[in-house]
């Protein structure tokens, strides 16, 4: 692995965490940050790096496509289901990384996409046991030991090929 991926696919990470309104435009821009730190350059990259947190939630909009774009990393359409596979493994990598325990992974899971996404219906599901395990025979041991295993599934998920557009109307 060169020393640019990790910051290239953190970058990926944000936008589509972005995309799915995950985490705020600010954290796509110090991602951007990072990636130029980390040796990756791009013209888009650094115009993309530069904005200010006031223009950030504006115009995070126009300049991420074409920042991705140049580094041959994929932009997913706000809405499409690629879009919120991707953003669903990205939880997923962060939970198995320490960032947030498997309840916070159940529950954002839920939270963003209910029960309508397959990919991760099995986590919405989950996160409804996590709600009735006082009336159940399960341990939240069990129920937590279930999310990582599906967290894991997520990272050996076969990606769709990925959904590039335009920057979204």
């Amino acid at each position: 692995m060169s020393s640019t991926e990790p910051a290239a696919r953190e970058l990926q990470d944000r936008a589509v965490l972005w995309s799915v309104g995950e985490i705020r435009a600010t954290d796509v821009v110090a991602a951007a940050c990072e990636a130029l730190v980390a040796g990756l350059d791009t013209p888009a990259l650094r115009i993309l790096a530069a904005c200010t947190r006031a223009e950030a939630d504006y115009d995070v909009r126009d300049l991420l496509p074409p920042a991705l774009d140049e580094l041959g990393l994929a932009f997913y359409s706000v809405g499409s289901v690629a879009g919120q596979e991707a953003a669903a493994r990205a939880l997923a990598a962060r939970m198995l990384a320490g960032e947030m325990t498997p309840r916070e992974l159940a529950f954002r899971i839920h939270s963003r996409f209910g029960h309508e996404l397959p990919l991760v219906e099995g986590l919405a599901e989950l996160d409804d046991d996590y709600d009735t395990l006082d009336y159940s025979n399960r341990t939240r041991a069990q129920v937590d030991a279930d999310v990582t295993a599906e967290a894991l599934r997520l990272g050996r998920h076969p990606i769709a090929p990925t959904e590039l557009t335009d920057a979204p109307t």
